[in-house]
């Protein structure tokens, strides 16, 4: 099932909107008189597609999308105005949203704007959970395993791993052992795939 958020304060907007993306299977709607009415009643688990107003009262477009820039990968956000500015496009697209259309819009290209956004989002969704998961595995590590772990993403062998930590390769041996079996890998290569996978930064 897919998620769409509709925000916005004209009620026609809003009704209208939902009788577009009714026609869609497996699409869940939910829908908002306003911004701070959106962000009161989302859930740490909930993301999707928002269809977000510019102006609105309380929080316009753009404060609603600095709020939720937290929830990096949760959602991507189409910005719907009827103010035709330039500008506010440009505020919008650096506040992150990927799209922006203006009312009134065309039924068909917002379908279809839709359409790209929720490829997008699924891609993203993807990326972002690979990273949490391979996170989590290296949280499993202790101090001195994710250190060796840390040698190892550049290039070290065990040899020069031991000598920068001080101790012997016998026992850098075992924390790499101890490193691999918690990080549930086989190889190097794995153990490599998963640290960039969780972006674990190298030291310059």
């Amino acid at each position: 099932m897919q998620s769409v958020y509709i925000v916005d304060d004209d009620q026609a907007v809003r009704q209208s909107l939902h009788g577009l993306l009714s026609e869609r299977p497996n699409l869940v709607i939910r829908v908002f008189a306003s911004g701070d009415a959106f962000l009161d009643n989302i859930e740490a688990s909930d993301g999707g597609v928002l269809l977000l107003d510019f102006q609105m009262p309380g929080r316009n477009g753009i404060e609603v999308m600095r709020a939720i820039q937290e929830r990096s990968g949760k959602f991507l956000t189409i910005m719907l105005t009827g103010q035709g500015d330039i500008s506010l496009a440009v505020q919008a697209m650096k506040a992150g949203a990927t799209d922006f259309l203006e009312k009134p819009y065309d039924p068909h290209h917002l379908l279809n704007l839709l359409d790209e956004a929720f490829a997008r989002f699924s891609e993203t969704s993807g990326i972002a959970q690979r990273r949490e998961q391979a996170r989590e595995r290296i949280a499993r590590l202790s101090p001195r395993e994710h250190e060796v772990l840390m040698g190892l993403i550049e290039g070290r062998p065990n040899k020069v791993i031991a000598h920068q930590l001080d101790l012997s390769p016998r026992t850098v041996e075992i924390y790499r052992a101890n490193m691999m079996e918690k990080l549930d890998v086989s190889s190097l290569s794995e153990a490599l795939r998963l640290a960039y996978a969780a972006e674990v930064a190298v030291p310059v």
